[in-house]
């Protein structure tokens, strides 16, 4: 056997061991994935401390980092000793629980601004059910956010503040701001957040296409949607996540395929499972809010006019151009829920005089906590936040 046909040989041998390895490892992980699906979830491992509790309302506070350095995506971050004055709330959004702010430890908001010198905390408006259904826009944001906010600075012993809010959490940190006129909310940090309804994709051209139709029931008969049995309209975590996949179902399809050629790298496995769980297991909608969403800020778009109503009949409201905090509104540049367009009509809307509006990578979920995010859209925030926190 000559030199060239032993190496051959030596070189197929050793291909057909590491597919023979791979092979197992795939059956290996298979089975696990089945039998015991929690051990390849990573998600909500940062340390916290629960500092308010009341009702579905819960508020998080993160101890500072104990580390040198931290990993987070594929760069190690140093860990700065400089505390920022400022704290960062972050506010999610209804549906997807907050284990998005902190999804796996290499790719976790949180961990990201603790590295960075901010004091963190999350607002968790828990996950309701059919007892829950009158709640609405204006119970999150005139009664939940202040009762947290209130625990949160007497915590800090710091009555500035900064609110970084994802998708519904950021509508809700500009709604509490033009309700509440917070002369001590220094910032507000909003990615992926819509405010003109009728640019939001299609959902967007389904609000333009009812606008007409919906004006003349209003004026020629009594009906409602508020005046509809809340509980009649409570949307199931399981729909929302239908939804959620439905806006690129190939990219579902395309993802399961990935799996299956990837399943014996437990890696790859433990990451995927770990932000399926982020879209298989969203909590549910109060028909109080789906009541808000269908006629005020979709049918009525009364964000991108500036004031919304909160409540039923007369009363209170939130008025947006009366803002006076600084403001950074991200948006992704695939986005097909929330588009472009869609979010960068704050930048006509708030009052205040510091405010900028960027552009990142990804769509909906890609432009939060996607593998870009820890190099744009992290970035930017806290390139931002860092001149606006001393």
């Amino acid at each position: 056997m000559t030199k060239k046909s032993a190496s051959m040989l030596e070189k197929i041998s050793g291909n057909g061991a590491l597919a023979t390895e791979r092979a197992l490892q795939w059956i290996s992980n298979a089975i696990e994935r089945q039998m015991k699906t929690e051990n390849f979830i990573v998600a909500d491992q940062t340390p916290h401390d629960i500092i308010y509790q009341k009702g579905l309302l819960s508020v998080r506070k993160y101890p500072a980092l104990t580390e040198s350095e931290i990993l987070i995506g594929e760069q190690m971050v140093k860990v700065s000793k400089k505390r920022h004055k400022i704290p960062v709330v972050l506010i999610p959004p209804l549906a997807a629980d907050p284990l998005n702010f902190d999804l796996m430890p290499h790719r976790s908001l949180v961990r990201f601004l603790l590295a960075h010198g901010y004091k963190v905390y999350l607002v968790d408006f828990g996950s309701p059910d059919a007892d829950h259904s009158h709640l609405g826009l204006v119970d999150y944001t005139t009664i939940m956010i202040p009762d947290a906010l209130k625990r949160i600075r007497t915590d800090a012993r710091q009555k500035e503040i900064t609110l970084l809010g994802y998708c519904m959490g950021g509508l809700f940190s500009l709604i509490y701001a033009g309700w509440s006129h917070d002369k001590n909310l220094r910032n507000i940090v909003t990615i992926a957040s819509p405010i003109d309804a009728h640019q939001a994709g299609a959902a967007g051209k389904l609000w333009e296409v009812t606008r007409t139709p919906v004006r003349l029931v209003r004026r020629f008969t009594g009906f409602r949607i508020h005046n509809i049995d809340p509980s009649k309209l409570n949307v199931p975590g399981w729909v929302s996540s239908l939804i959620f996949k439905a806006t690129n179902p190939m990219g579902t399809v395309t993802g399961y395929i990935d799996l299956l050629m990837n399943l014996w790298d437990r890696d790859y496995v433990t990451e995927y499972q770990t932000m399926s769980t982020w879209f298989n297991k969203m909590h549910a909608y109060p028909g109080g809010i789906i009541q808000d969403f269908i006629v005020r800020v979709g049918m009525d778009n009364a964000l991108a006019t500036g004031n919304i109503q909160l409540g039923h009949g007369k009363g209170k409201s939130a008025a947006l151009d009366k803002i006076e905090s600084s403001l950074l509104a991200i948006a992704g540049k695939t986005d097909k829920i929330v588009t472009v367009d869609a979010a960068k009509k704050v930048m006509d809307i708030i009052g205040s005089a510091d405010k900028e509006f960027m552009i990142a990578p990804g769509g909906h979920a890609g432009v939060f906590a996607g593998s870009k995010a820890p190099l744009t859209t992290w970035v930017y925030a806290n390139e931002w936040l860092a001149t606006r926190s001393a």
